[in-house]
């Protein structure tokens, strides 16, 4: 039986889908995010070429606004609705993505609400549990991420996060019929295990006939789920699909802010360290300047497990 796992962390809220022992989706939502559905008031401050807009929220936060409404002039008042969240990238961010909206100013749901909507079993995890997350694959799904590193039967998978779409390059032996259609499928369940939107490319290894070409194709298919639009494989042996990308995938925040997931990977373990454990933790430099400088995360790990930690600066 399938079951959601969700963890409010310290700085992040975690979740998984589980079914029969593995990870089939998953989701990191980072504490500042501007959710999905938000309505919110806000204010023209900028007028974009293509009657598009930028738009500082009342509670503050700019977002990208796709069509500015007739009669609203640079200084006017409206109301927004998210239908995307910011998109990290390295260099710079994607601002998240509004619409206009006659809607009353509502927070948009967060993870927890928009799992415990899916009508899958939800089960919260404490800190003093043992570690489901863990148990299903957790760590490996993020070695995944990073990595880019994805092994499946007969090959692997090398997972590239870049600015204008996710590369799928598949590597593995002859015959390479078989090892595309092998990988197919794994490229279909990585895209969902790692929330991977946008437009994603697949280049498998050249794949002779029409009919092989195709069978490729309808593997994807049958495992990913929809929406999705894609291409055929063509003769270089090159797919595309194209994905609803409301949120950032899992591969692109941790690119984004590897110290600071860093930071959070490490909370979660001495929070979920056994109470004989050492309270004397030493750390990476730029992990220990980061957690050191959010007091409230601090607070927090001591409010959660009943002590007081000692963090000490690596050399």
């Amino acid at each position: 039986m399938a079951e959601w796992l969700y963890e409010a962390g310290i700085g992040e809220a975690r979740a998984a889908l589980v079914a029969d022992g593995c990870i089939v989706e998953a989701a990191i939502e980072p504490e500042d995010v501007l959710a999905v559905d938000t309505v919110s008031a806000g204010r023209l401050v900028e007028i974009l070429p293509g009657r598009q807009g930028r738009v500082t929220l009342a509670a503050g936060g700019d977002v990208f606004l796709g069509r500015v409404p007739a009669g609203v002039t640079q200084g006017g008042a409206l109301t927004v609705q998210v239908v995307r969240e910011a998109i990290p990238e390295r260099g710079r961010a994607k601002l998240p993505k509004a619409v206009a909206s006659e809607a009353a100013p509502v927070a948009g749901p967060d993870l927890l609400q928009r799992i415990m909507a899916s009508g899958v079993p939800v089960r919260q995890m404490r800190s003093h549990e043992a570690d489901a997350l863990e148990a299903a694959g957790w760590s490996e799904l993020l070695d995944e991420a990073v990595t880019g590193e994805i092994g499946f039967g007969p090959g692997a998978l090398r997972m590239t996060a870049t600015p204008a779409m996710t590369l799928f390059d598949v590597d593995g032996a002859p015959p390479h019929d078989a090892l595309a259609l092998a990988a197919a499928r794994s490229v279909a369940r990585a895209i969902r295990r790692h929330g991977i939107g946008g437009s994603i490319g697949i280049d498998f290894p050249t794949i002779e006939g029409k009919a092989a070409r195709l069978a490729v194709a309808q593997a994807i298919d049958a495992e990913l789920a929809p929406p999705f639009e894609r291409t055929a494989v063509n003769g270089f042996g090159f797919l595309q699909i194209v994905r609803p990308r409301p949120r950032a995938s899992i591969p692109e925040r941790l690119a984004a802010d590897p110290v600071g997931a860093a930071a959070r990977a490490v909370l979660r373990q001495i929070e979920r360290a056994p109470v004989t454990a050492s309270r004397i933790h030493r750390l990476a430099p730029a992990v220990y300047d980061r957690i050191i400088a959010r007091p409230d995360w601090c607070a927090e790990l001591a409010r959660r497990t009943g002590v007081q930690h000692q963090l000490e600066r690596g050399g």
